[in-house]
């Protein structure tokens, strides 16, 4: 079984490496003691490996971590190299051999700063896909540099290499080699130069905020080319200041600047705080869906749902640090966290609706982000689920509402003012024993509809007898013939008002569809309690329909009622097979 190694642990390996060769090609080219001009450079080169493992170890899915420890490791392992061959100008053998591969590392070291540090800063990507074929123009450039330097005539070697280069090629293959080197090195540089041109534009086309990262990447790639062409001018041997300048600023400029906009403008999570009198740095980590969640979930289950959209909107904003998040849902309704003042940058379906994301506050959506905004979308589309059945079960129990007024309106009011229209006319004429029997007969038929509306709204019988004796005695003045199967014990038992309420209501309006609409001979109720579920099964042998394509009318509001009891409906039918409504809630 292959063992991966962690992330953190290959970056922290990594920087040790580049850390050890830095340190030790210092000691090893100057000997001890050791100057302290020296090991201030040796403090300045170590930047690279340490903001590398910062990023490797914090964000590993960022390849730019990874670059910056690649140029690290290049840039210790070649100052070991060279630190062996000016220690001892005399080397030869195996040893000879590997500190000349070091030493040539160089190459690959000042190609990935010349042109991949910049390029890719800070999120690891091209600029754009116009890119791709100088990124590979690039890394042939430095390979073909690396190779040439490898394999050059020993008069490349001869000013730091009494012996000249122990594997370099003879004659003129060995010529070749090297110019093939320096057209190499050539190129990496004009890359380089147009690598600038493209951060000037960058920068020149960016908003505030990205001007303000951009322009400390242009000053420090500046200054990394700029030293190069010192050190070309003053030569290797020119031990002057000039030279310590070019080296300095060819090495060190653009660590120095990623350092200062990583931490000045909390780029990739990582910032500076002070306490005191002491400097520590802040890993700002980025919370996980669950500890979203967490932090938010008190605040959810004391909001209505549409507060919960805006809330979450928040959290997604918070999440991704982008300048405003919005939740959308499906009729087009839109509650927006921040000013929303820009395109969308990243859109991911949220179940019956989407979240929408602005522009990171500072850099680009990564590919964490979308995973993060992913994840968030699971609560999200639920939270917009809840919003639809809210207003559904709004929009029902209006439409229950204005049905009873209705009712109340069109029959039992008349009734009524009609009853007191004859009792007034029987005081007035003294209202024999006939009219005080008609009006005594028309109480009772109001009393008897008050009661039937009544019914409708929960029948005293489910009250007071349960859920099985209201079902039978709904059944019973059916003109069809129905059939009421309970289960054992069922019978005796009660649950929850709204409980049987829902599941009563359920039975009456799939029987009522039955009667209206499929033509049933026969309907069967059966009413069961299975696993911790009360369920009531409604089945007709009427004439059916495709579902798919049909008006569920009621049913859908009940459908909701059952979902908010944490239940459920579901409903089965055909052409000329009949129709079963399931329904069930937790008992």
């Amino acid at each position: 079984m292959t063992r991966v190694i962690p992330p953190a642990a290959l970056a922290g390996a990594m920087a040790a490496v580049a850390a050890g060769g830095i340190v030790a090609g210092g000691v090893l080219e100057t000997g001890f003691p050791v100057p302290l001009s020296v090991w201030a450079f040796v403090a300045v080169c170590l930047i690279t490996p340490t903001v590398g493992w910062l990023i490797a170890a914090r964000r590993p899915d960022n390849v730019y971590g990874w670059l910056l420890l690649a140029a690290a490791d290049c840039l210790g392992l070649g100052a070991f190299g060279a630190g062996l061959l000016i220690s001892d100008p005399t080397l030869r053998g195996p040893l000879a051999v590997v500190a000349v591969v070091l030493s040539s590392l160089f190459t690959v070291f000042y190609g990935l700063t010349w042109v991949f540090v910049p390029l890719l800063f800070p999120d690891g990507r091209l600029p754009s896909r116009r890119w791709r074929v100088g990124a590979w123009i690039a890394a042939v450039a430095i390979t073909v540099h690396w190779a040439g330097l490898l394999l050059g005539a020993d008069a490349v070697y001869e000013s730091i290499f009494a012996r000249g280069n122990p594997i370099g090629l003879k004659g003129t293959p060995g010529l070749v080699a090297a110019l093939a080197g320096a057209v190499g090195q050539g190129v990496v540089y004009l890359v380089a130069l147009a690598v600038l041109v493209s951060l000037v534009l960058r920068w020149w086309r960016a908003d505030v905020a990205g001007r303000r990262v951009l322009r400390w990447m242009i000053a420090g790639l500046t200054g990394t080319l700029g030293g190069f062409l010192l050190i070309t001018f003053f030569g290797p041997s020119d031990y002057g200041a000039g030279l310590g300048l070019g080296l300095f600023t060819s090495i060190a400029a653009l660590p120095i600047v990623i350092t200062m906009t990583v931490f000045r403008h909390q780029l990739l999570d990582i910032r500076i705080g002070i306490r005191g009198h002491r400097i520590f740095l802040v890993f700002d980590l980025r919370p996980t869906v669950d500890e979203l969640l967490t932090e938010l979930g008190p605040s959810l289950e004391e909001t209505e749902p549409v507060e919960q959209l805006g809330r979450l909107a928040g959290a997604v904003r918070a999440g991704l640090e982008t300048s405003w998040a919005a939740v959308e849902l499906a009729d087009g309704t839109r509650v927006v966290a921040g000013e929303e003042d820009g395109e969308a940058a990243l859109t991911v379906p949220a179940g019956l609706g989407r979240i929408v994301c602005g522009p990171k506050t500072v850099g680009r959506l990564t590919s964490e982000d979308r995973r993060l905004l992913g994840a968030l979308a699971v609560p999200v589309g639920l939270a917009i689920q809840s919003v639809g059945l809210a207003a559904r079960l709004v929009n029902a129990q209006e439409a229950e509402r204005r049905r009873i007024e209705r009712n109340i309106h069109d029959g039992v009011q008349q009734q009524l003012v009609a009853l007191i229209a004859g009792l007034e006319l029987a005081r007035a004429t003294g209202g024999d024993a006939r009219t005080m029997t008609l009006l005594r007969e028309e109480a009772r038929q109001t009393l008897t509809d008050l009661r039937e509306l009544a019914a409708g709204i929960h029948p005293s019988v489910l009250s007071q007898g349960g859920l099985v004796e209201a079902v039978e005695e709904r059944c019973s003045r059916l003109p069809t013939t129905t059939t009421v199967i309970a289960d054992p014990g069922l019978r005796a038992r009660r649950f929850p008002d709204e409980v049987e309420g829902a599941l009563y209501f359920t039975v009456s309006e799939s029987i009522a569809n039955a009667l209206k609409h499929a033509s049933a001979s026969r309907i069967e109720v059966r009413l069961s309690l299975e696993e911790g579920r009360l369920q009531a099964v409604v089945s007709d042998d009427g004439r059916g329909f495709e579902p798919a394509t049909a008006d569920r009318g009621g049913l859908a509001a009940l459908a909701d009622r059952m979902n908010a009891l944490g239940g459920g409906l579901r409903l089965a039918s055909a052409p000329g097979e009949g129709t079963a409504v399931r329904a069930w809630v937790p008992a």
